[in-house]
């Protein structure tokens, strides 16, 4: 059965690595549908949030293949884990209703970033869900534009990933 899957990566945070990471799903065909990359607390990792689907015989088959990788020093499957997710998003809307598009975004706990007479731009952080409500509120408001972060997340509880 496929689904979606979220993995944590850290790696050394060298040139080539991200390469040598989108490579492996690019060669083995498999499709990347969020990637998050930032710089750890330690300057020397980084940290990559990859979700993907397929079923669970192949996330741990990429899984296998991301742990032969130089460079690559924790892969975890969050998925099968208890975790943290969010992604961040800015909605630019038509500026025509503006009252309502306010009120909208403080309902859903959004933060409006401009507000002048050209565009309406809204933050929305949350979970898939979250952003798939806003989404959805804002359409009939007229969307010019939509730009998301991709998605990160943490493992809840005291467990880190080494070094994370």
């Amino acid at each position: 059965m496929e689904r979606k899957h979220t993995i944590s990566v850290l790696v050394e945070n060298e040139f080539g690595v991200l390469a040598r990471v989108a490579g492996l799903f690019s060669s083995k065909g498999y499709n990347i549908d969020s990637l998050s990359v930032s710089e750890t607390i330690d300057p020397t990792l980084s940290r990559m949030t990859v979700v993907t689907h397929g079923s669970d015989q192949i996330v741990e088959q990429i899984i296998k293949q991301l742990n032969k990788l130089v460079n690559v020093i924790t892969v975890e499957d969050l998925t099968r884990e208890r975790h943290i997710t969010r992604e961040m998003c800015l909605i630019k809307l038509k500026p025509g209703a503006k009252t309502e598009i306010l009120k909208i975004a403080e309902r859903l706990g959004a933060r409006a970033l401009e507000n002048n007479g050209q565009a309406v731009v809204v933050e929305v952080t949350g979970d898939e869900e979250d952003l798939h409500k806003a989404l959805e509120a804002l359409k009939p408001h007229g969307i010019l534009e939509v730009v998301r972060t991709g998605m990160i997340a943490i493992q809840r509880g005291e467990h880190v990933l080494v070094g994370g």
